[in-house]
């Protein structure tokens, strides 16, 4: 079986889908590698027409059809990513594509899928429904499945981004790839074995939806019971079954990262790179901190980055709140006044920024001792908020800190 991805067929593939590929250059990152110990490279994929890799293996996939089995339809099942990709593609040879995805994808996905041409369909909440739907209505219509991940041909085109690595970093040590349902870090790992066996090929999921963990330590596919992460595009119950014997063949290893650790990641490749990556894309970005400090040469794949305004506006609050950028307290205080005048002066003088302010007299019967002042405010980060803390301490004010989710 495992013959059945050849090098004739990535060097294909990789011609192929560079009528389509935008170049997206590796671009070294300074910060990213003092602050790993590695040399750092990041192969932007968000920066594709789509805003992800997945229209490669999609377009490769789709030309590899016949007349008849285009001209029949396409359908197919997505989170969002792949949707587009198939529907860029199936618009670019003329075929008509329908696209399931589930309820829960973000509307900046859905809306791009819908613009490029295709018929969508919501249903179910997670990718493993949508699918489930996507296949019955290929055995009712006719229409020919483009599986996201679980296709030789689409894993084949997603290779061709180690090719566009390799040709351009010919000394690359480590690639951290992102995994779903395995269709990506198949085509990556197995095209790298062949270039170079020295390259070693990570894959990165969500500790949420951790099904390739899973599977590759039982030694067989096995589906989760429920997924449950913020990286939508990698909320796969079941990796691929035609895929998972190049996985266990080519993955060196696979790191699982908490929901947590993207919304950091999200912020420094924000700040320091001005790259816009969704959350399943931030996997790679989030392990660069799990590797040891060992001066290699490692590119981060950067798989997408279409991300909704509200998950947008969401990571960056909850990232604000992590580095201490955003913290609240909870002051009492006598019902007198200036004591507001008093606090002000404090914050202001530390340069702390008051963003948001609660004033309650009602606490308590005891005006004197029981008035609650709720300050949210931006500081530099934990020091800078330490410090502030600190001086209205030293003010004998009674500072109690809070969780600014339930106030901001």
């Amino acid at each position: 079986m495992l013959e059945k991805l050849s090098l004739d067929k990535f060097e294909e593939a990789y011609e192929r889908v560079q009528e389509v590929v935008l170049p997206t250059n590796l671009i070294q990152s300074d910060f990213f590698s003092r602050n790993t110990g590695n040399k750092v490279y990041f192969k932007p994929e968000n920066l594709q027409l789509t805003g992800a890799y997945k229209i490669r293996g999609a377009y490769y996939k789709i030309s590899t059809l016949s007349e008849e089995e285009k001209k029949r339809g396409l359908v197919t099942a997505s989170a969002g990513n792949h949707a587009q990709g198939v529907a860029y593609a199936a618009k670019r040879f003329g075929a008509p594509a329908k696209i399931v995805m589930p309820v829960t994808t973000p509307l900046l996905k859905v809306n791009r899928t819908r613009a490029l041409g295709a018929e969508v369909i919501l249903f179910g909440n997670v990718y493993d429904e949508a699918c489930d739907k996507a296949l019955e209505l290929a055995d009712e219509e006719g229409l020919t499945f483009i599986h996201p991940f679980d296709d030789l041909e689409v894993a084949t085109g997603q290779g061709s981004i180690a090719m566009e690595i390799v040709k351009e970093l010919p000394t690359v040590d480590i690639i951290l790839v992102p995994v779903g349902g395995g269709g990506l870090a198949t085509g990556i790992s197995t095209l790298a074995r062949m270039l170079n066996p020295k390259i070693r090929v990570i894959g990165v999921e969500p500790a949420g939806a951790c099904c390739l963990t899973e599977s590759l330590a039982r030694g067989h596919v096995v589906t989760l019971d429920k997924v449950n992460t913020i990286a939508d595009g990698t909320a796969v119950k079941t990796p691929g079954e035609k895929i998972f014997p190049y996985l266990q063949e080519n993955l060196d290893s696979v790191i699982t990262i908490e929901d947590d650790e993207l919304i950091v990641a999200f912020l420094d490749i924000l700040e320091n790179h001005k790259l816009l990556v969704e959350n399943s894309g931030l996997l790679t970005v989030a392990a660069l901190k799990h590797l040891a400090p060992e001066n290699k040469k490692v590119v981060s794949v950067l798989s997408g980055g279409n991300m909704d305004i509200i998950t947008l506006s969401s990571v960056v609050q909850n990232g604000l709140i992590q580095r201490s950028r955003i913290f609240t307290v909870s002051i009492l205080l006598p019902d007198v006044p200036g004591q507001l005048n008093k606090v002000a002066g404090i914050i202001a003088e530390e340069q702390g920024n008051i963003i948001r302010l609660e004033h309650n007299q009602f606490v308590s019967v005891n005006r004197n001792s029981s008035v609650e002042l709720t300050i949210t405010m931006e500081a530099f980060g934990e020091d800078h908020k330490k410090k502030i803390i600190g001086a209205l301490m030293e003010a004998g004010l009674p500072v109690t800190e809070k969780n600014p989710r339930a106030t901001y």
